[in-house]
């Protein structure tokens, strides 16, 4: 085999592989794609009032990504909390119950990373699949210890 042959073959094998890094990449960010229902007795609340049930809802296309929250917490007062946002990378704004609040989502390898700013405070919620197939939600705020919150496709 000629030396011309030999470099031929490996720049071209070395091309394919390296096109199918972004599509393996695309394929675990679509894997969180769906609805996931609370896991609530596998839940760290990390101190802060326990959620009763929640549910969580990504979609990931196309380099827009949209995530729906509800929470029902067990705060005694039977409140209920629902957001929905879309992003494509940028910055947005909402207002929610007269609140402006920013958010970004970005993802850090297989790992979506939703920033929430209110009032200047910032939440970071970092959603990835656990070994065991649950989504896992790492939810980080100033001054608070980390929430982990476990969920189950439904």
């Amino acid at each position: 085999m000629s030396c011309v042959w030999r470099n031929t073959v490996a720049i071209a094998a070395l091309l394919f592989a390296l096109s199918a890094v972004p599509t393996a990449r695309a394929a675990n960010h679509h894997e969180l794609n769906g609805t996931w229902m609370l896991v609530p007795d596998r839940c760290d609340f990390g101190g802060q009032p326990s959620i009763q049930s929640g549910t969580v809802t990504i979609w990931d296309r196309e380099h827009n990504i949209t995530v729906t929250r509800t929470f029902a917490l067990d705060d005694g007062d039977g409140r209920s909390i629902s957001y929905t946002f879309g992003m494509d990378g940028q910055s947005g704004a909402t207002i929610h119950e007269g609140k402006s609040i920013k958010h970004k989502a970005r993802w850090e390898g297989n790992t979506l990373v939703v920033t929430t700013t209110e009032e200047r405070i910032p939440t970071v919620e970092r959603f990835s699949l656990g070994p065991d197939g649950m989504l896992v939600l790492a939810v980080e705020r100033a001054n608070l210890p980390t929430m982990t919150l476990l969920f189950r496709r439904q």
